[in-house]
């Protein structure tokens, strides 16, 4: 593995040792390089350092020019206007910084961390014995794209899936399956779908629920049930394990359809932290960090008060001697940061608990288990909403189930790959799996491509369009370049230094090289929408390069169009790799 630095990061470079021969007192200064529309950077930093030393901008920036060190890289590089520098990079820096990456195979060149730490994301919380929902999609969907970007950059990360499988509500569902033993049985030995599981449960919870509004006796002994189960009573925590096993056959079903890969030593739900409550309570009590009002186990924040402006404390443990969510979600931090020795936690969460978590990290910062080397942050997300905008719902008023949402996507996503698949000979096989992709990855795409906090409107004749920001464009991006080696003859890709290049294939070589530090703002500020402005990004510029510059018809020069076919290359493996940290599949043809 070979780590290719930026071409931004070495004219960075040239300019701030520039800068510091300039103007020694100034020590290491930032030259502020960005993308300009003038030349390839233009660096602004210098206005700045000019007023804070009482020098001429002009001045300076003359001065700056006349020390940098150019040739290889640095093309060209003017003052410009009270003190901006526009500078142009050579064609030849250009296509060896390719060329470079695309020696590296998939990690085109992006380094890994220098020092990487360890990072539990926290996502993908579905609740036992209940339906997953449209609700339940961008937790999945953002959580696993956050994943696979840090564990690229090399950071050691653990995934927790933090279910609901505990609470009163089991009392009910476990003492109906005690008095109906055979409502869980499976018909046959076949592998049961995750639909049957499902509408097990479905049939078991309204039955129970039914009984438990109507029958004194049966709620009597479904409360009683509680207490065994917290108790751990074993032939109550056999019943229980029955609702977790056939849950877990759902949630798997649900999130292979979503293409994403969950393993079960990281479903670690509520019940996991149970042997640690009651020490968490007498480590947040003796410590003061915890008070008792009236009766319950509190504790008060200066700024969270209720709308009586009196205060509202974060309850670890109630009055009757149950546990709250707290208790639970501390006693999760304390196993991360003590066990798991992570010095990274994130929650892909709903905006909507944030107040809660914001409780739950002070008093985590209080007692001591986070501090300046243990981070935890909330990457809150926000709503689905339906085309009119308001909050994704049925007509009758429903949630909407995830798996029909899913399901409808692929089966539009299917009938757009069935209009193309003559003409690119596609089999019946390759049309079902790539719609499946196509469909998929609309779905997660559209969340993606949103910055989390913002709600984003479920729009699927939006998502399977072929025009716009959207996954099939990027993917038919990717197919088409693919199919361009189907016909390139015995010509194959290389790069060539020496030629000099055409705007359309600078301004791609130019984004091309950016797709490491990219990746690292994106990796640092957990920004997935970033990857995908920059992958949208690529394909747009990809389209303009091949519209102008022909690469197999008319044919080009050998040593053009081996260039040319570098280029494609080199995209088509961005576009795949980018793709796939999004967790998004790029079929070879569709």
């Amino acid at each position: 593995m070979a780590s290719v630095t930026s071409l931004t990061a070495s004219v960075h470079q040239r300019l701030a040792d520039a800068l510091s021969a300039a103007l020694p007192e100034a020590g290491s200064a930032d030259p502020l390089l960005r993308r300009s529309d003038r030349a390839d950077f233009q660096a602004n930093g210098i206005l700045a350092l000019a007023k804070k030393a009482k020098a001429n901008p002009r001045d300076l920036a003359t001065q700056v020019v006349a020390r940098v060190e150019s040739g290889e890289v640095i093309k060209d590089i003017e003052v410009s206007g009270p003190g901006f520098l526009n500078i142009t990079i050579t064609d030849q820096a250009i296509t060896r910084n390719l060329a470079a990456r695309y020696e590296d195979g998939e990690r085109l060149g992006v380094p890994l961390a220098e020092h990487p730490g360890t990072t539990v994301i926290d996502y993908a919380q579905p609740n036992v014995a209940k339906e997953m929902h449209v609700g339940h999609l961008r937790s999945a969907v953002i959580g696993d794209a956050v994943v696979q970007i840090l564990e690229f950059t090399g950071e050691n990360v653990v995934r927790r899936h933090h279910i609901g499988d505990w609470g009163t509500q089991f009392g009910m569902l476990i003492q109906y399956l005690i008095e109906h033993p055979h409502e869980l049985d499976h018909k046959g030995a076949a592998e049961v779908s995750g639909e049957e599981a499902m509408s097990n449960l479905n049939r078991l919870y309204k039955a129970a629920r039914t009984l438990f509004d109507s029958d004194e006796e049966f709620k009597t002994r479904a409360r009683r049930r509680v207490v065994d189960l917290q108790a751990g009573e074993p032939e109550t925590l056999a019943m229980w394990q029955k609702f977790v096993d056939e849950s877990k056959i759902y949630f798997y079903s649900v999130f292979d359809k979503l293409d994403l890969e969950i393993q079960d030593p990281d479903v670690v739900g509520e019940s996991g932290y149970n042997d640690m409550l009651d020490e968490t309570c007498r480590l947040l009590e003796e410590s003061g960090v915890a008070v008792r009002s009236d009766g319950a186990l509190c504790v008060f924040f200066d700024d969270v008060k209720g709308p009586d402006g009196n205060p509202v404390p974060l309850i670890v443990k109630k009055s009757d001697g149950g546990y709250g969510y707290a208790a639970t979600d501390l006693s999760a931090i304390r196993d991360r940061v003590f066990n798991l020795k992570a010095n990274n936690l994130i929650y892909v969460v709903d905006a909507r608990q944030s107040l809660h978590f914001k409780m739950v990290f002070e008093t985590a910062r209080r007692a001591g288990w986070l501090n300046d080397d243990v981070q935890a942050q909330q990457l809150a997300f926000g709503t689905v909403l339906g085309k009119d905008g308001k909050p994704f719902k049925t007509r009758e008023g429903e949630t909407i189930r995830l798996v029909d949402l899913l399901d409808e996507a692929i089966d539009r996503a299917t009938a757009v790959v069935r209009e193309k698949a003559e003409k690119v000979g596609l089999s019946e096989q390759e049309i079902v799996e790539n719609g499946r992709y196509v469909g998929i990855g609309a779905v997660k795409y559209a969340d993606l491509s949103t910055s989390a906090v913002r709600d984003y409107k479920f729009d699927l004749d939006q998502m399977v369009s072929l025009n716009g920001d959207t996954s099939v464009y990027l993917q038919y991006a990717y197919a088409r370049i693919r199919s361009i080696f189907g016909k390139a003859g015995d010509r194959t890709p290389l790069a060539h230094p020496e030629l000099e290049l055409a705007p359309a294939e600078r301004a791609l070589g130019l984004h091309l090289d950016r797709f490491g530090e990219t990746l690292d703002e994106v990796a640092a500020e957990y920004v997935p929408h970033k990857l995908a402005a920059y992958l949208y990004q690529l394909a747009s510029l990809y389209t303009a390069f091949y519209d102008q510059c022909p690469v197999i018809k008319p044919a080009p020069a050998q040593e053009v169009a081996e260039n040319r076919l570098f280029l494609c290359d080199l995209t088509a493996r961005t576009l795949h790799q980018g793709m796939a940290l999004l967790g998004i599949r790029t079929p070879e043809r569709l």
